[in-house]
């Protein structure tokens, strides 16, 4: 697998902590033994061939399922122990996950979480493709066959330019979600469930892209907001987490309750390691309240 991601003989053996001449030897006597040719070899590189990447392809299916075995393993023994791999969305990961590793990680020393930011399709893609155990991201969201968590709830407020860039007009006590415009307001492009969330709170549909200024991010949208090209809804979560630092931003809360987005925690229902993902949810719920993480282990 190391010479088919590396695709040259020197630096898979490097890697392999081998010699070249080893791993060279040892290829070539998979292929002897299974009477096939793997690998193709030229002054151009090294080039795999069908049958090689089916068995490439293979081979990493079998030290997936080997290293699932020894982790589930290890968490009947002991809880949130081994590798981890979690998914989280850029709308949650930079404004919940720098509060919420060190105490998960004093509660769980022997856990080790391997985060991968993407959008919330995307991670529920690799959650299925089995490359991703659980996924952090906001609900609602049709993710497929998942069993979930929800954390807390992450409600939205009204953001403005300051003052000087509206012209000194003064801010309403309140906002009805329902009256706000939809050609000043400032979405994220799609993509992102934060996008979907903010237009159920405001009871729109989806906006004119012609009419529409769409931004790449949350922090962009921020900026964006900062400069003065129009209004939009932040996430509580994003502002308790500083986004706003440095801006002259005001906030306004809604006049009426418009649905939050819920942060919360799946992973696949067929998952052996569901009792145990269950923990992982309390534990971040735990740091979301400010609470001391209660280390348990799974149920029998």
């Amino acid at each position: 697998m190391t010479l088919r991601d590396t695709e040259h003989f020197s630096r898979a053996a490097e890697q392999c902590h081998v010699t070249q001449s080893t791993l060279s030897a040892g290829l070539a006597e998979l292929e002897n033994v299974l009477d096939v040719k793997l690998v193709e070899r030229s002054r151009r590189g090294v080039f795999f061939t069908p049958l090689g990447e089916e068995v490439v392809r293979r081979a990493r299916d079998l030290l997936a399922d080997a290293e699932a075995m020894v982790e589930v393993t290890l968490a009947a023994q002991r809880p949130l122990t081994g590798t981890v791999r979690m998914g989280v969305i850029p709308t949650i990961a930079p404004f919940f996950l720098p509060a919420a590793l060190p105490p998960l990680r004093d509660a769980y020393p022997e856990l080790k979480l391997r985060l991968t930011e993407a959008t919330s399709q995307t991670l529920c893609d690799r959650l299925h493709a089995g490359t991703l155990d659980v996924v952090l991201y906001a609900l609602p969201y049709r993710c497929g066959e998942v069993e979930e968590a929800v954390l807390f709830d992450d409600p939205f407020v009204a953001a403005f330019p300051g003052a000087d860039k509206r012209d000194g007009a003064p801010l309403p006590a309140s906002v009805d979600p329902d009256a706000m415009d939809s050609r000043t307001l400032l979405l994220l492009e799609e993509g992102h469930c934060l996008r979907d969330h903010a237009l159920a709170a405001c009871s729109l549909p989806d906006v004119d892209h012609s009419r529409s200024i769409l931004a790449t991010s949350l922090h962009t949208l921020v900026q964006m907001v900062d400069n003065g090209l129009g209004v939009t809804l932040l996430p509580q979560l994003a502002i308790d987490g500083g986004i706003l630092n440095g801006t002259a931003i005001e906030t306004v809360p809604l006049a009426r309750t418009a649905p939050p987005r819920l942060i919360g925690l799946v992973w696949r229902k067929a998952s052996p390691r569901s009792d145990e993902f269950r923990l992982l949810a309390r534990a971040l719920q735990a740091c979301h309240e400010g609470q001391p993480i209660a280390a348990e282990v799974p149920a029998a």
